[in-house]
């Protein structure tokens, strides 16, 4: 039986997807902000819940300390836009920065270093999901798409670095979720996650070749 550990699982494209694997049967780890939240998307899933912020050392440690006995498939999904309003990079407070860079770079990168024993002896997978503000200058997008800029190239290099382990990073483009919402954006015209989630569920069950992604093109059949 496969395991796979999804950050930011009990909301959105973490909990569409973490459906997705179950009725594939995977054992299912998911963490979220929200005890109360991420216990429903437990129960909806079958899935290991452990409520945490994945900037928390301690929490990422009891994530890891959940999967030691192997690991399949890492979604780091998990993130945070940053100050809501979303400001412009001039008035961007650097501190707020470093903390967007934390959760959406560096929770990430830390998570991968612990578990990559485990992938290499299973020849897993990670899937980094990142957004189309990594590529393109969308204002007030500064912060969050710094973030995914490094999320992304920090992938590129690593699937360079670890040919035992598949590794995407991908796209899922607009969604109806609290985060696109938080973002100001018209969330209610956006497709559900499910959409998404089906496209990347298609990606992991296909094994691709390292590399970006998208969800529309996955879905399209490119």
């Amino acid at each position: 039986m496969k395991t796979a550990l999804i950050t930011g699982g009990s909301r959105g494209l973490g909990r569409a997807l973490a459906a997705e694997l179950a009725r594939d049967g995977w054992t299912l780890v998911i963490d979220g902000r929200d005890p109360v939240v991420l216990a429903a998307a437990a129960a909806e899933t079958g899935a290991t819940g452990i409520a945490g912020d994945v900037a928390d050392p301690a929490h990422r440690a009891a994530l890891v300390q959940a999967v030691s006995g192997g690991l399949d498939l890492l979604v780091n999904n998990a993130s945070t836009l940053g100050p809501t309003p979303m400001p412009r990079l001039d008035a961007l407070p650097v501190a707020d920065l470093a903390d967007t860079l934390a959760t959406n770079v560096l929770a990430p990168l830390a998570l991968i270093q612990e578990v990559l024993p485990s992938l290499r002896g299973r020849r897993g997978a990670i899937l980094n999901i990142t957004s189309d503000a990594a590529v393109e200058g969308y204002e007030t997008w500064g912060g969050y798409g710094t973030s995914k800029a490094a999320l992304e190239q920090l992938s590129n290099v690593l699937a360079a670095e670890e040919p035992d382990v598949a590794v995407w990073w991908a796209d899922p483009g607009e969604m109806n979720t609290d985060m696109l919402r938080a973002a100001g954006e018209d969330a209610d015209a956006a497709p559900p996650p499910a959409e998404a989630a089906a496209a990347l569920h298609r990606l992991i069950a296909d094994r691709r070749p390292s590399g970006r992604y998208r969800a529309s093109d996955l879905v399209s059949g490119r």
